[in-house]
């Protein structure tokens, strides 16, 4: 049987399923992820292909850079994704996932451009700019 993963943005107007294995969650704590989610982005990823999204008519993309676009939902805002252009992969926010998610933290990434209000004490990997086995934003990615 194959894996069956849903999820939404906060009001609903957004949802979508995967399907098949997703990547463990990975924290980018890049400029652009912490100033979209006050924060940092906790996401995985899945093949475009194994994304079903309903309700597109909701669904906003911005073009965060010349390379990668964010999508999010235009009636409450929710952060739900981010794709490099041309990539056959597409990452999806962890919290978007409705419960049980059964997804497990990885490793952090552009922790060189983390905020300066917390501390990352968890023991995971933790790379200064992008970790060579997922796509990024590209070498010119704002820390």
């Amino acid at each position: 049987m194959t894996e069956r993963h849903d999820g939404s943005c906060l009001c609903g107007a957004v949802r979508f399923h995967t399907e098949g294995a997703l990547r463990g969650v990975v924290y980018c704590h890049c400029s652009q992820c912490r100033k979209q989610t006050g924060l940092y982005y906790a996401a995985t990823d899945v093949d475009v292909c194994n994304l079903a999204i309903e309700g597109e008519d909701s669904l906003a993309w911005y073009a965060a850079s010349g390379f990668a676009k964010r999508g999010f939902c235009k009636t409450c805002g929710s952060a739900l994704f981010w794709k490099r252009d041309g990539a056959d992969r597409v990452s999806i926010l962890a919290g978007a996932f409705d419960l049980p998610s059964g997804l497990a933290a990885e490793r952090h990434i552009f922790v060189a451009g983390k905020g300066d209000f917390y501390a990352i004490a968890d023991g995971l990997p933790q790379h200064a700019r992008g970790s060579p086995d997922i796509i990024v934003a590209g070498s010119d990615a704002q820390e």
